[in-house]
């Protein structure tokens, strides 16, 4: 990845920035309860990097154990979540890409958990559509 297609994204108060060099392996939306609970919203954005090439530039995000598999790390002073983590992936961090500068410069590939969709969200894509994780 050139310079210039570094991805760069960060909280929404500024306080935290990050940077990926790598071009995501895989991208999508989650729709699963623990993501609607942690983001607030009815979907996640999410974007697999390998965790070398992520770095955060500005700011230490903190960490919360959402799960016994997993953790997000969000900004301690607005909330914005920033990432998580699998722990049965530790060579990947998950970005929020709606936290991206372009969130436009990342190409989802699928929805998983559409069992916990919000009622009346209508999806009107072509991507692939699991009831669960996939």
């Amino acid at each position: 990845m050139k310079t210039d297609d570094v991805l760069e994204g960060g909280c929404a108060c500024g306080a935290i920035r990050y940077q990926a060099t790598a071009v995501p392996a895989d991208a999508g939306f989650c729709h699963c309860r623990l993501c609607q609970k942690t983001t607030g919203a009815a979907v996640t954005a999410s974007a697999s990097v390998p965790i070398g090439e992520f770095e955060y530039v500005r700011g230490e995000p903190r960490v919360y154990k959402s799960s016994t598999w997993g953790e997000r790390r969000f900004c301690g002073h607005c909330g914005t979540q920033l990432e998580y983590r699998e722990s049965a992936a530790p060579q990947t961090v998950e970005i929020n890409y709606a936290t991206l500068d372009d969130p436009t410069r990342v190409r989802p590939s699928w929805h998983v958990w559409c069992a916990s969709m919000f009622p009346g969200l209508s999806l009107s894509d072509d991507l692939p559509k699991y009831q669960d994780g996939g």
